[in-house]
């Protein structure tokens, strides 16, 4: 086995590992397991790292040239956002949401190695600020979607007055879930906003034209209107609680389903499937 595929599947066995113990640990309310499955995260992501230095060794072209670092991209975002989040609000719960999802895209990234052939003049700085902060914004959805999940999960309980399980009583309270909620949406929005444009700016010289009535394109604007409307009555008017959790959820399975329909079912210059065909 070359040492690249002994890395994939190391990387896959590390964030499996961090996964199972992370969530024995919440259940058995075990702060060992807990603990262990984020420091075997920590493994993974490292390692993850690696992989995606080598497969940029091979030069920036050939690696975005290729669907499945796509996947493996985002996952390592999800745990990037995850740890600073973690770091900042100390929400280890949230790493039930960005260690699943990063294996599933990792995994996934297995089954996926047709080639994307992207115009030359899109290539440096169209990576970095376009897929960068798009990508990033999607993390930071992931954390927002989780902390939703969680909120209202807690809500009920606390409004119907149902008795709390233990592990009820261990997780941390609506208003930490709430500000990791507002914090995701204040920093996902600009980055979205700036991966669209990026987008919009480069456009004319692959396509010939700003906007191309691409679906992709649509649906990305679809999503921009509910999550604008989110970003703003987050800080203009102090949304909290549930509407902006909903919300927020709303608009992570809304980015989900376009990844997943878009790039892989419907014809598209992002499409995973058939190569954009520039004018």
């Amino acid at each position: 086995m070359d040492l690249p595929r002994l890395l994939n599947w190391l990387v896959v066995a590390a964030y499996f590992v961090g996964t199972s113990l992370t969530l024995s640990g919440v259940i058995a309310r075990r702060e060992r397991l807990t603990s262990a499955g984020n420091w075997c995260a920590v493994a993974g992501f490292a390692l993850h790292s690696l992989v995606l230095i080598l497969l940029l060794s091979g030069g920036a072209t050939a690696a975005l040239s290729q669907s499945n670092f796509y996947f493996r991209l985002f996952a390592w975002f999800l745990i990037l956002i995850y740890f600073l989040v973690w770091w900042r609000l100390r929400l280890s719960f949230l790493a039930l949401t960005a260690a699943p999802l990063a294996l599933i895209l990792f995994i996934a990234s297995f089954a996926f190695t047709g080639t994307v052939l992207l115009p030359k003049k899109l290539y440096g700085l169209f990576f970095s600020l376009h897929i960068g902060s798009l990508f990033l914004s999607l993390a930071l959805l992931a954390m927002a979607f989780g902390a939703g999940l969680a909120f209202l999960y807690m809500e009920k309980k606390i409004k119907g007055k149902e008795r709390l399980k233990a592990l009820d009583r261990d997780l941390p309270s609506l208003s930490a879930f709430d500000r990791a909620n507002a914090i995701a949406v204040a920093l996902g929005f600009p980055l979205y906003t700036l991966g669209l444009v990026t987008g919009f700016i480069w456009a004319p010289s692959a396509w010939n034209q700003t906007f191309t009535w691409d679906p992709k394109e649509i649906v990305a604007l679809a999503i921009w209107f509910p999550f604008a409307f989110l970003f703003h009555q987050r800080l203009a008017f102090g949304w909290r609680g549930r509407k902006p959790a909903v919300l927020a959820i709303w608009v992570f399975v809304l980015c989900i389903v376009s990844m997943v329909v878009v790039n892989f079912l419907v014809p598209s210059h992002h499409s995973f499937i058939q190569p954009p065909q520039p004018d």
